[in-house]
């Protein structure tokens, strides 16, 4: 049975997906900040195929045992989950389809939430292309969570990019419900024709009054206490380069989206990129499917 996804209370079952990089250091690290703030359970997945240390292929190309990069992987997780106990488990899974692996365990385990990192500006480094991660955005049951940053602190500012469908609805009530103590805004960006203000001294045009009022409906149709949006955001211009510019200017730590049926969100990303859309913000990123 595959939980529907809840945006009412925080995940109590968290999957993240490591390759064990070094970049992909901080999803994990992040993802035992999140469980030990929720009280969630943690599993680390890693998917490998062949030995990838230089000394490990040579020792697997002649057939001998060497070292043992599973038992090396799994002791090295064992040790970064030490800190949540019995709440943490690993994985270690051989396999060529990672994305498959990934949304099998997710299903498996009935995950809330799965986690991936960045490495080398790759999601996932080696083993889990852009392709792979907007696959696993459209397809994942669960809310996808891809981690750029250092987890230096708790998210404090969080902004739910919106384009006033019932997926980015979900979306905003995931950033008030999850992260209680952050600073929730609402951020919208229409690129059309339409009635044009005068930009502001930093180049942003707002967009017309009849554009924020649909931003404030929105709010009021969620059912999220106003008083939990700080702030409510229409702009004129390509989402990516004004999330990006709103981001950069507030010091958003998080960005949050709906995915499957708000489509047309991701659709403005560059040609429905989500991997482009990490080369433009420089936060993490939350992308919350569709109830059902």
């Amino acid at each position: 049975m595959i939980p529907t996804p809840s945006v009412t209370s925080a995940p109590s079952r968290i999957l993240i997906a490591t390759d064990l990089s070094p970049r992909c250091d901080r999803a994990l690290d992040r993802s035992i900040q999140l469980a030990q703030t929720w009280h969630a359970s943690l599993m680390a997945l890693h998917v490998f195929d062949a030995p990838k240390e230089p000394d490990q292929i040579l020792e697997w190309a002649a057939g001998r045992d060497g070292a043992d990069p599973q038992r090396e992987a799994r002791a090295q997780l064992h040790q970064d989950l030490a800190v949540l106990g019995d709440r943490a488990e690993v994985r270690l899974i051989r396999s060529r389809s990672p994305s498959e692996v990934i949304d099998e365990t997710a299903r498996e385990v009935e995950a809330h939430l799965v986690v991936t990192g960045v490495a080398r500006d790759e999601p996932l480094g080696r083993f889990l292309l852009g392709s792979t991660v907007e696959r696993l955005a459209r397809t994942l049951q669960q809310p996808l969570l891809i981690v750029r940053n250092r987890p230096r602190a708790p998210y404090r500012r969080v902004v739910a990019a919106t384009d006033l469908s019932a997926g980015s609805q979900l979306a905003l009530a995931a950033a008030s419900a999850w992260f209680p103590d952050a600073e929730v805004h609402l951020f919208h960006a229409c690129d059309g024709p339409g009635a044009l203000t005068a930009p502001t001294g930093d180049g942003v045009r707002f967009a017309p009054p009849e554009t924020h009022a649909l931003c404030e409906r929105l709010v009021s149709e969620s059912g999220i206490d106003r008083t939990r949006v700080s702030r409510v955001v229409a702009v004129q211009g390509r989402l990516e380069s004004e999330l990006t510019r709103y981001v950069r200017s507030n010091a958003i730590d998080l960005a949050v989206m709906g995915g499957h049926e708000s489509a047309g969100l991701l659709d403005a990303l560059l040609g429905s990129s989500l991997d482009k859309l990490l080369l433009w913000v420089p936060c993490d990123v939350l992308v919350v499917p569709a109830a059902g």
